[in-house]
């Protein structure tokens, strides 16, 4: 699957200051008063609410907000803190300059810690006293301090650091060792097995271990670390995108429960993480609590009594979209029971209450992604959040804190009472820069799709759609292609950017998309080009039916990564679909594919096997195979430090195009992975999108030249 991840800068400000309305560094063109549609100029510098962490007392509320820097091209993120009854407004604790993140209590609720490079250094943890004063640094380590966690009688640390094994917990070894590596005239690199990079990075043979320090009476570590997974070949948390949901202190603090998938020769092609416990003074090595699972089991959570592990659990090797199911493992005897096994939806994280009879999960849930409560006991789910898409959740007392984004909005920070009731919305980040701003209206919509099945859209109206009117299309196709264009805000793939520029935009949560049941979610494995385009055709021409403003013959499809496939699928199969195509990172030789890709567990399940076992479904759905009816113009766009997707794959999809003739157009970014992050790329990528749509929907443009 090819996932998202919003990625954020560390570091730190000095001493907290009032809260303050936050504006964009640079204000997006508009007349004082007057309403206008939503832009991409407005998308870069919006506030980002993130991480939320309830206190120990459930009364205050710590979150992370991402400002952006549009002058310095990044973005910088801040500590905050809000009363949980929203009795005063949300107030900054960092300043502005050096970022801080991933805020946690300490077991007392008397101080925050946070990750920030304040100091000169780089990023290590801080210790701020919540009742006034400055931060005092809690760790020197010689190496970055990444994704950290407290134990629950406050006494340990646990964090994880990028190392040579051979070097064990001398971190100075490890440093040592990069520094000579980095001075060195000789460039070459030696591998003799995958990975050899990964997402975006070149291994450079570190792994990341977990240790744990000692904390003294002040909340200060020592220099001292304890090798917890210690024999391990493997990453801890995992990579590219895990985190601290990989790992976790059991509740007398003298053990922990983590994540690995072990890191031998079938590493690039094997989804068999497992669950790993190990005493916290290093006196045993990690016990293999999941080994009998050959898939994927992670998030392990313990109950309050510590005699329970909680954790997710895949059932089908080398399928990374599979079902998340809940597991209970009692840690005496080893016995496993599924949690509400009913319930057909793949949990992404789960928290545990206090009392430790209500398990809070987040799924996505047709065309949603809200907050799940699920009774440890009958296994009974009940729907906590109701519309919209959930970020991030908290849990502790009888406060549960959330945030929420939507296709209405950008994510807000809200609470509600373990115990039930209505909830309570405490930020209103970016409410005064969107005074003027008109966001379009939006519906979710069914129909019949491949094999009469239903299959559901969503379509968002140009801001200033009026009566009588009719309105070029923005038809965006998800990439994944596990994933749903669900109810909410993307920063990469923002419907309300078209809406803005006048566009109706329409999404289709296709065959294989999540959130509809695992069957659902299965049916595109080997079927890449079959049922997902035929839900496609359908679900355009419903949409047309249904909203009598739509124009669908001045329509363009945009999609990335397998969004990016299909546009490709779509240019030999459905050529005389659309007036122009906008291919980004997408896939165009799925036989190439399956030797370029780093994670080749996914091609090698979605295509039956490896290319040179049966290349016959690599064959059948590649787009390559079809160029040969391509017409439509198409604008190609990559990073060069893509390496799910190769950037070469965009290049051959534009010579494709070129060498047919075809008007197309290549952006190619030197300095951008997957995905398009820095926020001077972002503008131009939209710019160049809405240039290119607006080209080919112009009144009177030709649906080709």
């Amino acid at each position: 699957m090819l996932r998202t991840v919003l990625v954020v800068a560390l570091g730190l400000a000095a001493a907290p200051v009032a809260a303050e309305s936050p504006r964009p560094a640079t204000p997006p063109p508009a007349t004082a008063d007057a309403p206008r549609g939503f832009e991409i100029r407005d998308l870069v510098t919006l506030d980002r609410v993130s991480d939320p962490q309830v206190s120990p007392d459930g009364r205050q509320i710590a979150f992370q907000l991402r400002e952006t820097d549009l002058d310095g091209n990044r973005g910088i993120n801040s500590i905050w803190l809000v009363p949980a009854d929203g009795g005063a407004p949300a107030r900054r604790l960092t300043a502005k300059g050096v970022s801080s993140s991933a805020p946690r209590w300490s077991h007392d609720g008397r101080a925050l810690y946070f990750v920030s490079a304040r100091g000169g250094g780089g990023p290590q943890l801080w210790r701020m006293p919540i009742d006034g004063g400055e931060p005092v640094q809690a760790t020197r380590f010689p190496l970055p301090v990444g994704t950290y966690a407290l134990s629950p009688d406050g006494r340990h640390l646990a964090v994880a650091f990028d190392v040579f094994v051979d070097c064990a917990a001398d971190l100075a070894c490890t440093k040592r060792k990069l520094d000579e590596r980095g001075a060195s005239k000789q460039t070459g690199q030696h591998y003799d097995q995958l990975f050899v990079r990964h997402w975006d990075t070149w291994k450079n043979g570190t792994r990341s271990q977990l240790f744990v320090a000692r904390l003294d009476a002040d909340g200060i570590a020592g220099e001292q670390l304890t090798w917890i997974s210690r024999g391990i070949s493997g990453d801890v948390p995992s990579k590219p995108f895990g985190g601290d949901g990989e790992w976790a202190f059991s509740p007398d603090g003298r053990s922990m429960a983590f994540t690995a998938r072990t890191a031998d020769r079938s590493e690039a092609w094997s989804t068999n993480l497992d669950i790993f416990l190990a005493p916290i003074d290093g006196s045993r090595e990690p016990q293999n609590l999941t080994a009998a699972n050959e898939a994927t089991d992670t998030a392990p959570v313990f109950s309050p009594d510590g005699r329970t592990l909680y954790h997710l659990a895949m059932k089908r090797p080398k399928f990374e979209a599979d079902r998340e199911w809940i597991i209970a493992r009692d840690l005496a005897t080893g016995a496993a029971r599924e949690i509400a096994a009913e319930w057909d939806r793949s949990p992404s994280s789960i928290l545990l209450s206090r009392d430790g009879r209500t398990l809070y999960a987040v799924a996505q849930d047709m065309g949603q992604r809200p907050l799940f409560a699920i009774d440890v006991a009958t296994g009974r789910v009940r729907n906590l959040s109701g519309d919209g898409s959930i970020g991030g959740a908290s849990v502790a007392g009888d406060t549960v804190a959330f945030v929420r984004d939507s296709l209405a909005g950008p994510a807000q920070l809200f609470t509600l009472s373990a115990r039930g009731g209505r909830e309570r919305r405490l930020t209103d980040f970016n409410a005064d820069r969107l005074r003027h701003v008109r966001l379009g209206a939006f519906e979710q919509f069914s129909f019949a799709g491949a094999n009469g099945e239903t299959v559901y859209g969503y379509i968002v109206k140009p801001w200033n759609l009026a009566p009588g009117q009719r309105v070029p299309v923005a038809f965006l196709v998800h990439g994944g292609p596990q994933s749903s264009m669900a109810n909410g805000w993307h920063y990469r793939w923002n419907a309300q950017t078209y809406a803005g520029a006048g566009f109706a935009a329409i999404m289709i949560d296709f065959h294989g998309s999540t959130g509809y049941g695992q069957a659902f979610t299965d049916s595109i494995s080997g079927d890449w080009g079959g049922k997902p385009l035929e839900d496609l055709r359908l679900g355009l021409a419903a949409a047309a039916a249904k909203y009598p403003f739509i124009d669908a013959d001045r329509a363009c499809a945009l999609g990335g990564s397998y969004g990016g496939y299909m546009i490709s699928w779509i240019a030999g199969n459905w050529p005389d679909g659309f007036r122009c195509l906008v291919n980004h990172a997408g896939v165009f030789d799925t036989r190439a594919m399956g030797y370029m890709t780093e994670e080749l567990w996914f091609t090698e399940w979605e295509f039956g096997g490896t290319v040179y076992d049966d290349p016959t479904l690599y064959e059948r759905w590649n787009p390559a195979n079809f160029v040969k009816n391509w017409k439509t113009p198409m604008l190609v766009i990559h990073g060069e430090l893509d390496y799910r997707v190769p950037y070469t794959q965009g290049i051959a999809a534009f010579t494709a195009a070129q060498r047919r003739g075809i008007a197309s157009e290549y952006l190619h970014f030197a300095d951008e992975n997957h995905w398009i992050l820095k926020p001077h790329n972002s503008i131009q990528w939209h710019d160049a999108v809405k240039a290119w749509l607006k080209r080919w929907t112009a009144p009177g443009a030709p649906a080709a030249p």
